[in-house]
């Protein structure tokens, strides 16, 4: 079945253009025009599979709409790309710090959109692979088939960038990771996702995680690498 996507964009015009090409991608378009609609139509139906997200919205900013949407239980893992016409490298953070998986600046290509937005969905279908166990290492624990975290038996919601990074960090732990490398293989393009979008997220999974955050070790100038032994960290 097609994947429904939900444009919250308060621009009609350019709302519209990005529809019809979605539609002719074969994607499932909706269209609302500020942020308030834009969360009772996602609590109170169906989810959609992606939110096109803008940033500049008439009654509330597409941030807050992001943050909440990460604060509820039932639509946290709903992959969320911002759009918008700033181009200040702080908004770019800001909207990745509450939660956004990409970040697409106007004016741009609706090719790229397209390809960002499938990149995107790869990269969540692909976020829970078909392992049925849980991994643990030390006081973190993965359940792969339900996309959990928990760190000291306490459950840590991750987006599902956030969630493909800590699990590629984790499997290839004892191997340093450069910035290029999680780049390729975490956000599957590179486009304008610099290494800085990787050092944001690698603070946020830092942030999030807590006292496991001492498991991933940076190495300035080269990359990040996951502890090859949870024992190194004092953990049994």
């Amino acid at each position: 079945m097609a994947e429904q996507i939900l444009i919250v964009e308060d621009e009609a015009d350019l709302a519209n253009i990005v529809a019809f090409n979605l539609e002719q991608e074969g994607f499932r378009p909706r269209v609302v025009g500020n942020g308030a609609e834009a969360l009772e139509q996602i609590r109170g139906g169906v989810p959609p599979d992606l939110v096109v997200l803008d940033l500049m919205l008439p009654d509330m900013s597409g941030t807050e709409v992001c943050r909440q949407l990460r604060q509820g239980t039932d639509t946290r893992r709903i992959p969320v790309l911002m759009l918008t016409a700033k181009t200040d490298p702080i908004d770019r953070v800001v909207g990745f710090e509450v939660g956004a998986d990409d970040y697409v600046t106007k004016p741009f290509s609706v090719r790229e959109l397209v390809l960002r937005i499938r990149a995107i969905l790869r990269r969540t279908e692909s976020s829970a692979p078909a392992e049925s166990d849980s991994l643990r290492f030390g006081i973190l624990r993965l359940d792969f088939e339900g996309h959990r975290v928990w760190v000291e038996e306490e459950e840590v919601v991750l987006t599902a960038l956030e969630f493909r990074l800590l699990k590629t960090l984790l499997q290839r732990r004892g191997r340093v990771q450069t910035r290029e490398v999680l780049l390729n293989h975490v956000w599957e393009m590179n486009g304008d996702v610099t290494t800085r979008t990787v050092d944001t997220h690698v603070r946020r999974l830092r942030k999030k995680l807590g006292p496991a955050s001492a498991y991933i070790e940076t190495l300035r100038g080269v990359g990040y690498r996951f502890q090859a032994e949870p024992s190194k960290t004092g953990e049994s």
